[in-house]
């Protein structure tokens, strides 16, 4: 799953921007319409003598204009300059000219026209986040209504009576401007908080997220329906490990693993669950899950949790192997100390002069045995001394390369090694010794098994990166007839094998080594059928 926001969100500018030019859509609806009614009062025959009786003239020239900058506004209102503080004082600028001309021409107070000031005094606290500019415009309308009403008292329209509603009408603009400025400030900042506490709930969210999709434990989230909504990253490894892509959300459980939604049926009728290990495919770790309602009555939505069951059962065998080691190193080094006079014996038996051509044929057949029972000796006490990793940062790209060279320089029989690994960096994290003795076993093993079945000693290491699981894959494969389904799950036991040289513990070794160093080893065969184990380092944390 990509690393996104489960919801959609804007940034807190965005909003506000948002904001403002719905409030000014609205605005521009009240411009559009008042002017419209302002030009017809004049045209209609009826309403003529209401509105510009002292000048029609000029009253139809500016109800045009004031008419025509909507035009000019439709055409900015989808940009951002309708945020721009200059330009919607210049807009607010313009209505007071046009209304207080309006007003003019139709006889000042009398008319009733500078009313419609007070509508643009509050709208433009309410639009321009400015105090200083609103109180401004404010401060522009009540200025522009005294002077048209000295000036129509100077021309003897008005008497000076006309000067009382003036300056009331004056106090009342600055009274509704400098209130709602007050209420926006209130509102913004209540706007503000409710902001940031929704930024903080969707970072919040998204860090659940991340957590969640990178957790090493595999969660789903059932719905009352058994259809799976949600699942983790982890779960999609778990559940299918060869897959490159997360699994399709959506479907019902028992389409990802039947067992498991087989314990989730039990778990539902029963509201108890004893966990048991899960068998995803031959291939895979065992799996174990545990399930949590997400409310009382157990039959709604509900939470799986599944996690690699190898952990529990690596701890057991190493608590067991750790007892099992002392005892088997106490038992080698017993056998050591006859096994040396034993092979002494058969040696000087080979070399004495009395001994016939049979005696020295059961003295060989004593010292192969002999040595045969000292490298099983040698395997044990390896095992027993087993010390803990010393991981290193290694690129694998030139290691390998180093390791193959040196290591057909060591294996004259070694005729025929390929290595194919990407040209990206890939590094690991791994004990440098311990691979190589890992790869130096597969190696022998490959190489010999292709001997058995081709006749050529043929072996290839392919090196890959699973994008999914995180994981670095070394493919160690030969050409040899491979294992039967049936024997595979005895291949990594001790003391397992399928020649007669063999002492059946190096790829028990090499298992354990892998599993010190966060990684694990299993068998696989390839697409075309060849004979392929794999390595899978895990990244570390």
């Amino acid at each position: 799953m990509p690393d996104r926001p489960a919801i959609g969100t804007q940034t807190a500018q965005a909003q506000t921007n948002t904001q403002n030019v719905t409030l000014f859509r609205i605005y521009f609806v009240y411009r559009s319409v008042l002017s419209i009614l302002l030009l017809l009062s004049r045209l209609n025959i009826n309403t003529r003598e209401l509105v510009g009786t002292l000048n029609p003239q000029l009253y139809v020239i500016v109800a045009w204009i004031f008419l025509a900058t909507n035009l000019v506004l439709l055409a900015l209102i989808k940009t951002r300059f309708v945020s721009n503080q200059a330009t919607l004082f210049a807009v607010f600028f313009v209505d007071i000219l046009a209304i207080t001309v309006l007003s003019d021409t139709s006889g000042g107070m009398s008319s009733g026209l500078p009313i419609l000031l007070v509508v643009t005094a509050a709208c433009s606290a309410i639009l321009i986040n400015s105090g200083t500019i609103a109180t401004l415009i404010a401060a522009l309308c009540v200025i522009a209504i005294l002077s048209d009403t000295i000036r129509l008292i100077n021309e003897q329209y008005l008497d000076i009576a006309s000067l009382l509603p003036a300056g009331l009408l004056g106090i009342l603009i600055f009274a509704v401007s400098l209130l709602l400025q007050f209420i926006a400030r209130r509102v913004g900042r209540a706007e503000e908080l409710a902001r940031k506490r929704a930024a903080d709930l969707i970072n919040l969210q998204r860090l659940n997220e991340q957590i969640v999709q990178h957790l090493q434990m595999g969660i789903l989230l059932v719905e009352h329906n058994d259809g799976v909504r949600i699942m983790n990253q982890a779960a999609t490894r778990l559940l299918d490990p060869e897959r490159a892509a997360p699994l399709e959300q959506g479907m019902p459980l028992a389409r990802y693993q039947d067992e498991l939604a087989s314990q989730f049926q039990r778990w539902r009728q029963s509201g108890t669950h004893l966990p048991q290990p899960i068998k995803v495919s031959e291939t895979a770790p065992q799996i174990i899950a545990n399930f949590r309602a997400l409310d009382d009555s157990g039959t709604g939505d509900a939470l799986v949790f599944i996690e690699d069951y190898s952990p529990v059962t690596q701890q057991a065998q190493s608590l067991k192997l750790a007892s099992l080691g002392r005892l088997t190193a106490s038992i080698a080094h017993e056998i050591r100390n006859p096994l040396g006079a034993v092979s002494h014996a058969a040696q000087l038996l080979q070399e004495s002069e009395q001994a016939t051509e049979d005696d020295r044929r059961m003295a060989e057949i004593i010292q192969h045995h002999a040595q045969r029972m000292n490298a099983i000796i040698e395997s044990v006490m390896q095992i027993s001394r087993r010390q803990p990793p010393n991981p290193q940062l290694l690129s694998l790209r030139g290691w390998l390369q180093n390791f193959v060279e040196e290591y057909r320089y060591s294996h004259k029989d070694a005729s025929e090694i390929l290595l194919d690994v990407p040209e990206r960096s890939i590094e690991v994290l791994f004990d440098p010794d311990h691979l190589g003795r890992i790869l130096n076993n597969l190696l022998d093993n490959g190489l010999r098994h292709s001997q058995i079945a081709t006749g050529k000693s043929t072996a290839e290491l392919r090196v890959s990166w699973e994008q999914l699981s995180q994981r670095c894959l070394i493919d160690v494969v030969d050409q040899g007839l491979g294992v039967a389904p049936s024997e595979r799950a005895k291949l990594f036991e001790p003391f397992y094998t399928t020649v007669d040289k063999g002492t059946g513990l190096g790829l028990y070794l090499c298992k354990e080594l892998c599993e010190i160093n966060n990684a694990t080893l299993t068998y696989r065969p390839t697409a075309d059928e060849q004979s392929c184990f794999r390595m899978a380092i895990h990244k570390r944390s």
